[in-house]
């Protein structure tokens, strides 16, 4: 064997070693999640989703085919929560690191907290299997509600009046965000407010979102955040007086 073909097949023995196999390649895939449609449908899994990634920045992308998902909720596995006159359990599948995170996650004390949290009518839909009903949820946010008011004024005000200060500032047409508080979904609304539109045309998440393509730029100047950012944000949101928007409208 010649000198220059012994010091090539070292060079991509070398390769081989160092760089990464297509298995830990597919680790920075999203992870696939199967969810029945009366979750999906209820709402809940757009409650958790966003929360998940904002604490770990794993993506999970919902499947309908269960055989195709690293992870899924249905009738088998784990029991995790009741509701919607059913047990809903946990089961991972594969060994995809993330879908374990998100095991991890559910199964932990703020993943029940974040699943009893979700009430869209003011009423909790969810809460823990019955062996467990006993639990008492609390709900807490993580963010700096400081940093969360210095970051609305300065990246929000464009569009949103965001405090009693701040009036006359954005557009007309733009709920405050004391108005947005007084609704039932407003964390929904705050912590995915990057996937609503008109958000997701003007609005970079880092380590989130994907970047914008070459032939359709931003329309504005960029609003860019980082995740803590967003978790401020709605930690600020948390503590704003929500507008006294009146009785719900009767039809007649």
């Amino acid at each position: 064997m010649s000198p220059r073909v012994a010091y090539s097949l070292g060079g991509l023995a070398l390769c081989l070693s160092i760089c990464p196999t297509l298995p830990a390649a597919q680790e920075n895939r999203s992870v696939r999640l199967h969810a029945p449609s009366a979750l999906v449908d209820s709402g809940l899994i757009k409650h958790i989703l966003p929360r998940f990634t904002l604490k770990t920045r794993v993506r999970v992308e919902l499947v309908p085919d269960p055989a195709t998902a690293d992870i899924a909720l249905g009738d088998s596995g784990d029991p995790l929560f009741a509701g919607l006159d059913a047990i809903w359990h946990l089961r991972v599948q594969g060994d995809h690191a993330g879908a374990a995170r998100l095991a991890d996650w559910l199964g932990s004390e703020v993943g029940a907290n974040t699943v009893a949290s979700f009430a869209p009518d003011g009423a909790a839909l969810f809460g823990p299997p019955p062996d467990t009903a006993d639990v008492e949820v609390v709900v807490t946010y993580d963010g700096d509600a400081k940093l969360g008011h210095k970051v609305s004024r300065a990246k929000c005000t464009r569009c949103h009046v965001i405090d009693e200060a701040t009036r006359g500032f954005g557009i007309g047409s733009t709920p405050s965000f004391m108005v947005l508080r007084a609704f039932a979904d407003w964390e929904e609304r705050f912590y995915a407010f990057y996937t609503l539109n008109p958000h997701p045309a003007f609005t970079i998440i880092d380590g989130l979102t994907l970047p914008f393509p070459a032939n359709r730029p931003s329309p504005i100047a960029p609003v860019k955040l980082t995740l803590e950012e967003v978790e401020a944000i709605v930690a600020f949101v948390a503590a704003l007086q929500a507008a006294d928007l009146g009785a719900p409208l009767i039809h007649q």
